[in-house]
C-alpha cells in the first residue's frame, strides 16, 4: 500500500471517531437534549443513548447561571452555556438586596428561589436567558411586595411574602415551561440603628410585662389576704355568737333552777305553817326585808338607816315567824 493509501486510511478512521463523537449523544436521567437541525428545532433528546446527524444536528445550548464559593467565603454568579437541560427541581440562590418598606426603611433581604423546567422547549425559545430572567422577576416582585408592608409587618409575615412571591412567579415563569414550587425569605436585615431601636422596644416590653405581672400577682395576694381577714373576722364572730347563745343559755337555765328552788322554798314554807293563821306570802317578804337590812348594816363605815313606815308591819311579822316556829313540832 502506498502512503496516500494510509493517510486516506487514516483520515476514514479520524471522521468515523468524529462521526461518531459527534453524532451519538447519551443524555443522563432526568436531563434532556434540544436538537436543531440546520439552525431549526428538530427533535428533543430523552435520557439514554440517541444518535444524531453531524453537521447537520447541533445541540442547542441554553445560558445557565451557577454561584462559585470563593477561598474567602463569597459567592459569585456565574454564567455557563449548557447543551443539556435539567428537568429536576433547581435552587436559585440570588444575591442579597436592599429593599424600601411602606415606612420607607432600607432592609436588606436573602431570598431563595426553587423552579422546575417542565418545558424545555418554551424554556428554550420563549426566553434568551432563563435565570437571569427568573432571578430579575423575583427581586421585582420582592420589591413590590415588601413596598406595601411596613417594618414590623415584613419581619412578622414571612410565610404571607413566601405565599404571595410563589402564586406570582409561578405565574408569571407559566408561559417560560417553568414551575416556580416555593420561594423563601432567608434573612431580613434592618438597619443597625432600627435594630436598636427594636432591641429597647423589645426591653420595655419585657419590663412592662414583669411589672403587669408583679402588679397582678401583688393585687391576688391583697385580695386573698382580704379574703382570709374576711373569713377570719367571720369565724370570730360565729364563735362568739355562739359564746354569747350559751352564755344565755346557762343564765336562762340558772334562773330557771333559782325560780325552781324558791318554788319548792315556798312550797315547803307552805306546807311547814299550813295549820298555823301566817301568810306564807308575809313570811317571805319579811324574810326578803331582813336579808336587806342585814346587807344595810354590815358595812364598815358609819351609816344612818332610815326605816320607812311600812317596815313596821313587816317586822311585826318577824314575831309571828317566831310565833309559827314556837307552834311546830319538833
Amino acid at each position: 500500500m502506498s502512503g496516500f493509501t494510509y493517510v486516506f486510511i487514516g483520515f476514514l478512521v479520524v471522521l468515523a471517531i468524529v462521526i461518531i463523537r459527534k453524532g451519538v449523544k447519551i443524555v443522563p436521567q432526568a436531563k434532556v437534549m434540544i436538537i436543531e437541525r440546520l439552525g431549526k428545532y428538530h427533535k428533543t433528546l430523552q435520557s439514554g443513548f440517541n444518535i444524531i446527524i453531524p453537521i447537520l444536528d447541533e445541540p442547542r445550548k441554553m445560558e445557565t447561571r451557577v454561584q462559585k464559593q470563593l477561598y474567602d467565603g463569597r459567592k459569585i454568579a456565574m454564567s455557563l452555556a449548557v447543551d443539556k437541560i435539567d428537568l429536576r427541581e433547581t435552587v436559585h440562590d440570588f444575591p442579597k438586596q436592599n429593599v424600601i418598606t411602606k415606612d420607607n426603611v432600607v432592609i436588606e433581604i436573602d431570598a431563595i428561589l426553587y423552579y422546575q423546567i417542565t418545558d424545555p422547549f418554551k424554556a428554550m425559545y420563549e426566553i434568551s436567558s432563563l435565570s437571569d430572567a427568573i432571578e430579575k422577576l423575583a427581586k421585582t416582585t420582592l420589591r413590590n411586595i415588601i413596598g406595601n408592608m411596613d417594618l414590623d409587618h415584613t419581619l412578622s409575615s414571612r410565610d404571607s411574602i413566601n405565599k404571595q412571591m410563589t402564586e406570582i412567579l409561578d405565574d408569571a415563569t407559566d408561559k417560560w415551561g417553568v414551575k416556580v414550587t416555593r420561594v423563601e425569605i432567608q434573612d431580613i436585615n434592618p438597619p443597625q440603628d432600627i435594630k436598636n431601636a427594636m432591641e429597647k422596644q423589645m426591653r420595655a416590653e419585657r419590663d412592662k410585662r414583669a411589672a403587669i405581672l408583679t402588679a397582678e400577682a401583688d393585687k391576688q395576694s391583697k385580695i386573698l389576704e382580704s379574703e382570709g381577714e374576711k373569713q377570719k373576722n367571720i369565724n370570730f364572730a360565729e364563735g362568739m355568737r355562739a359564746s354569747r347563745i350559751l352564755e344565755a343559755e346557762g343564765i336562762a337555765e340558772a334562773k330557771i333552777k333559782v325560780a325552781n328552788a324558791e318554788a319548792e322554798s315556798v312550797r315547803l314554807v307552805a306546807e311547814a305553817i299550813k295549820d298555823t293563821k301566817m301568810d306564807p306570802a308575809q313570811y317571805q317578804i319579811a324574810l326578803k326585808y331582813i336579808e336587806a337590812l342585814t346587807a344595810m348594816t354590815s358595812g364598815k363605815e358609819n351609816k344612818i338607816v332610815y326605816m320607812p313606815y311600812e317596815a313596821s308591819g313587816i317586822l311585826g311579822s318577824v314575831g309571828s315567824i317566831q310565833e309559827m316556829f314556837k307552834n311546830l313540832p319538833k
